[in-house]
């Protein structure tokens, strides 16, 4: 077996993990590939553009936070992904960095399972041709600069849903429910949710809350506006200025995201662990 490394090059303490990593790794004569700004952060000569590591690899290792996750999901395609959490919150990243060589070994061994987590797909015109853009987390499209609050016209299976006056539009999977989505207050939805949410961002309308739909479901977007340009962004990465009446689809991807999962810990204990879900606050205590 031969893993990808992906690694958080501006965290010092990745950084050290992924030498620890790379001399377990070299003890035990396994194969394992960084990707290029990893390798030359680390001075390590074994490296490949992250566009080539799912063709070479049978595994990817994320070593961040959940940005670094996202990120390698990008281009792990079908591969499992083991997290490792050397960041702050640690929700998608399910493994602490005692817990690596552990889960590593059950990997080689066959003896790990895997979470499958949906995706979403976005697609747009870009230079007369249809791009699609995949999200594990969530499709954002804000109002950006415009210095006025815009009209968001969103359609399901071609049928007008609603227009939402409001400072942007989040569609999110069970999975980034829990992300951009909560902030702007959207359900939590517990994963493995045939769903989507559909979460309106500072709405200028008393009667607009989110709307959960089934993710069979194809959405059609647009901003309403007599000028401006709005980015489109996929799990927190830019990826083009929309124009007005120009229409962005969301529906489900073909592909789904495998996360290796970490079978000491439940999904009811990380709400409670990393959001502090139903947590009473003893304050002055």
């Amino acid at each position: 077996m031969k893993f990808a490394i992906v690694v958080n090059i501006s965290r010092e303490k990745a950084l050290d993990l992924a030498r620890k990593l790379v001399l377990w790794f070299n003890e035990r004569n396994i194969e394992y590939v960084f990707e290029t700004q990893s390798a030359e952060k680390l001075q390590i000569e074994k490296s490949l553009p992250i566009e080539e590591l799912s063709r070479q690899c049978d595994a990817f290792i994320s070593l961040g936070g959940d940005g670094t996750l996202l990120f390698t999901s990008h281009y792990a395609e079908t591969k499992p992904i083991i997290g490792i959490n050397v960041g702050y919150l640690g929700f998608l990243t399910e493994f602490t960095q005692a817990e690596m060589l552990g889960i590593i070994e059950h990997v080689l061994n066959g003896e790990s399972s895997i979470h499958n987590r949906l995706q979403l797909e976005a697609s747009v015109f870009i230079n007369h041709k249809i791009r699609h853009f995949k999200a594990l987390n969530d499709v954002v499209i804000e109002k950006g600069t415009y210095p006025r609050i815009p009209t968001f016209v969103i359609k399901l299976d071609g049928e007008l849903l609603s227009s939402y006056r409001a400072d942007g539009i989040i569609i999110a999977t069970s999975t980034g429910s829990t992300a951009y989505s909560m902030s702007a207050g959207g359900p939590i939805i517990a994963p493995k949710s045939s769903v989507f949410v559909i979460t309106p961002i500072c709405p200028h309308m008393l009667t607009v809350r989110p709307i959960v739909i089934s993710d069979d479901k194809t959405i059609e977007v647009y901003v309403d506006s007599p000028d401006g340009q709005f980015p489109l962004n996929c799990d927190g990465h830019f990826r083009k200025f929309l124009d007005p009446q120009e229409l962005v689809t969301v529906k489900k991807s073909a592909e789904l995201i495998n996360l290796v999962a970490n079978e000491s810990r439940n999904y009811c204990e990380i709400l409670r662990t990393k959001l502090l879900w139903g947590r009473e606050h003893n304050f002055g205590q």
